[in-house]
């Protein structure tokens, strides 16, 4: 399988999961989800996946802190609809991240380990999408403005192209090249971060 060499450049999000710890799936329980899996969840890479990857990615860090995040220990709430823009696409990153079903979810193992119920949509928000903790019940909101990294002049008319079906090979090509360069800066460059990404601790 060949795709971008900075997706293996990408830091991936190391997590404890109880749930795998009890079955043996991961030793110590200890997981990684990386850039690369999500592109596999989402089936594509694009600058919404990556804005959703890095917004979980600094929620849980404000959250935990210097602990390990726990899989299944985080409630996911979206303040717009799941048929709304890219917020499906956005939920289903960060669900898959943080271990949060909706209700058809995992129920548990004898009142342990579910990962049902997490997941709500239309929460009334100052911001995007909010994370939180359900042993503390502390929260971050948080925001995503891709516009920050605005895409190459040529992208616009090469997916034109693209999408008529008249572009040759080589403009395919070059709209791949340049379609995904946006997401690398997006992914790896952490001085943008803080003006992309707003987080406010609820």
């Amino acid at each position: 399988m060949h795709y971008p060499s900075f997706f293996d450049a990408v830091d991936p999000i190391a997590l404890y999961d109880p749930l795998a710890d009890f079955l043996g799936a991961f030793e110590g329980g200890k997981v990684e989800i990386a850039y690369l899996d999500c592109v596999k969840l989402a089936g594509h890479s694009c600058p919404t996946v990556a804005g959703a990857y890095l917004m979980t990615k600094l929620g849980l860090e404000r959250l935990f802190k210097e602990t390990l995040p726990h899989r299944g220990m985080v409630y996911v709430s979206m303040r717009n609809s799941q048929t709304e823009g890219v917020t499906g696409v956005v939920c289903n990153v960060a669900s898959y991240i943080v271990g949060a079903g909706d209700k058809g979810g995992f129920k548990g193992i004898q009142g342990h380990f579910s990962r049902d119920n997490l997941v709500s949509y239309e929460v009334p928000m100052e911001g995007e999408m909010r994370l939180t903790r359900l042993d503390t019940e502390e929260s971050v909101i948080l925001s995503y403005d891709p516009s920050v990294v605005p895409g190459n002049p040529e992208m616009k008319p090469l997916m034109g192209k693209h999408l008529q079906g008249i572009a040759t090979e080589e403009e395919k090509h070059r709209f791949g090249e340049l379609w995904q360069k946006r997401v690398e800066t997006i992914l790896l460059s952490p001085e943008l971060w803080n003006t992309m990404i707003t987080i406010k601790e609820s």
